[in-house]
């Protein structure tokens, strides 16, 4: 039996499991310097979860068994999702195929749901207004995945994300066709409101402004680090289906050899710094919108999904 396979697999868990921390460091530093602050060491999201991890945890009264179970259930299904979509690899990995874009997405949806059983489950105000606004949010960011999907499924006729990387990265038309163009476009807006980057105005006091941070609000210690970290997977996971089937299918080393996987991790680090700066650079220029408004930047990036798909109907690609 070849072990290289599972060697790869383990590999690319890995890498979600420890990157994901520098990303979000290296995101937060550059922001700072867009606000001509020195910011935070890169490294900062470690030190944190070193903290929280000797911190003792405390429970809300009345708080279940949910309470303390959802972010552990929550980390796992991240690292799920870590070992079927394209990380570091452009080819089929042990239980790749078990999941496609539509499983994949089910997976976040999971995730997702579990930290706002959670939230309710403390029984406190914040924790509730915080989960109340990401369902009310979900409601256009689900369906505006679901036609992201779609769209992609009728370019290439599957609904794998390996196949999509290997025709896109092969045809140049594919890959400049309207279709494609328009739900990459439909994408970047979803990215932007799913790992929080779009700049939000809050008036007043500032826990009424949170919506991600109001989730975790009651959680500490180990628990909070592990909601903490869940937050820098899912960007690194939604970071890296955006960049390696999406915006840019090229770069990775076919070989199926440890060797080009551990090249693959720089190539993806690559990837990442290059959107991490895109991103910095959209919160630092675009003005802060009202809470309400994220509902239309929503409805933005589900009208641009719809798009791609009529696009698709009346063109083609070609």
């Amino acid at each position: 039996m070849n072990p290289v396979p599972q060697v790869v697999n383990i590999l690319q868990a890995l890498t979600v499991l420890l990157l994901s921390p520098l990303i979000a460091g290296i995101a937060a530093r550059w922001k700072a310097w867009t606000e001509s602050r020195h910011g935070p060491s890169i490294f900062q999201p470690y030190f944190d979860l070193a903290k929280y991890l000797r911190k003792e945890t405390l429970l809300p009264s009345g708080a279940s068994v949910v309470f303390r179970l959802a972010p552990l259930l929550a980390f796992g299904t991240y690292l799920v999702i870590a070992v079927v979509v394209p990380i570091i690899t452009p080819y089929p990995i042990p239980f790749a195929s078990t999941v496609d874009f539509l499983g994949g997405g089910l997976l976040f949806g999971l995730a997702g749901a579990l930290t706002l059983l959670a939230a309710l489950d403390a029984g406190s105000n914040y924790t509730a207004l915080g989960a109340s606004r990401t369902v009310s949010f979900a409601a256009l960011a689900e369906p505006t995945l679901i036609m992201v999907f779609f769209a992609v499924a009728v370019i290439t006729g599957t609904n794998n994300p390996y196949v999509t990387n290997n025709l896109l990265a092969s045809s140049t038309s594919a890959y400049l066709s309207p279709t494609h163009l328009l739900v990459t476009a439909a994408f970047f807006l979803l990215l932007l409101a799913e790992t929080g980057k779009l700049p939000v105005e809050s008036a007043g006091l500032m826990e009424f402004g949170m919506i991600d941070d109001g989730r975790i609000y009651e959680h500490s210690g180990p628990l909070l680090g592990v909601l903490r970290w869940n937050g820098w997977m899912k960007q690194f996971l939604l970071y890296s289906v955006f960049l390696n089937v999406f915006l840019v299918p090229w770069g990775l080393f076919a070989a199926p050899t440890i060797p080009a996987a551990l090249a693959n991790i720089g190539v993806l680090l690559a990837k990442l710094l290059l959107l991490v700066g895109v991103v910095v650079v959209v919160e630092a220029t675009v003005a802060k919108v009202r809470l309400f408004k994220i509902r239309d930047f929503l409805a933005l990036s589900f009208s641009l999904a719809i798009l791609s798909v009529f696009a698709f109907a009346v063109l083609g690609v070609p």
